[in-house]
């Protein structure tokens, strides 16, 4: 029975003849109805314990309009570091698409140190090839890493600029807790097709990046 089917043979029962206490079957099928995925996984970065950059160059086309990129526990080799990225329209041959972003995030100390939110001009960029930071002052203890997500939007259009999302939290170097969000654009008409991670100093010591698209 197709699912259009089913109001159809429904609308036939009279509702004094029905009873509503007993148990009755299915044996028709329902279809129309979408199996898919929300996300798929395409790919896996997984830090060796001395990696410079986390790269992308594969699985990021017109195959999905968006693409999520989710890190989990990174840690870093050099005390007060920022977690970084940038875009590539050759396949990861360069690094270093023009970009506009924006930057702000909320903190409160493990020593019970008064909280606050603050806007980090410092962190923002504009019209910029420099990697963009997404967690700035990281700390390098064993307890201090970030992990966060990444949404980057139609990144294979050859007529619209490129948004991104971002959305992290960390341990920074002065033991704050800090929830952090940015997003901007990268200025092109040329598609994305490679991302790389990395910090502004140091390697990448631990740590997964999985790379979704999402359907």
């Amino acid at each position: 029975m197709a699912f259009g089917e089913v109001g159809t043979s429904l609308s036939k029962i009279k509702a004094n003849s029905l009873n509503l206490a007993g148990t009755y079957g299915f044996s028709g099928t329902v279809s129309g109805l979408a199996d898919e995925t929300p996300l798929v996984l395409i790919s896996t970065f997984t830090s060796d314990g001395s990696d410079a950059t986390a790269s992308f160059t594969s699985g990021i086309d017109s195959t999905y309009k968006e693409y999520l990129f989710i890190y989990n526990n990174i840690h870093l080799q050099t005390d007060g570091a920022d977690f970084t990225f940038q875009a590539s329209t050759n396949g990861g041959t360069g690094y270093g698409v023009t970009a506009t972003t924006t930057y702000f995030g909320a903190s409160h100390g493990e020593g019970g140190a008064g909280g606050q939110v603050s806007y980090t001009t410092s962190m923002d960029k504009s019209q910029s090839t420099d990697f963009l930071p997404i967690n700035n002052d990281m700390g390098s203890d064993n307890d201090q890493s970030a992990s966060g997500i990444l949404r980057l939007y139609n990144p294979s259009s050859t007529t619209f600029v490129k948004h991104f999302v971002h959305r992290g939290s960390r341990v920074d170097a002065g033991d704050y807790a800090v929830d952090n969000f940015s997003e901007g654009y990268f200025n092109t008409t040329s598609a994305i097709n490679a991302i790389q991670f990395k910090f502004d100093s140091g390697e990448i010591q631990g740590g997964t990046i999985d790379l979704f698209g999402v359907v």
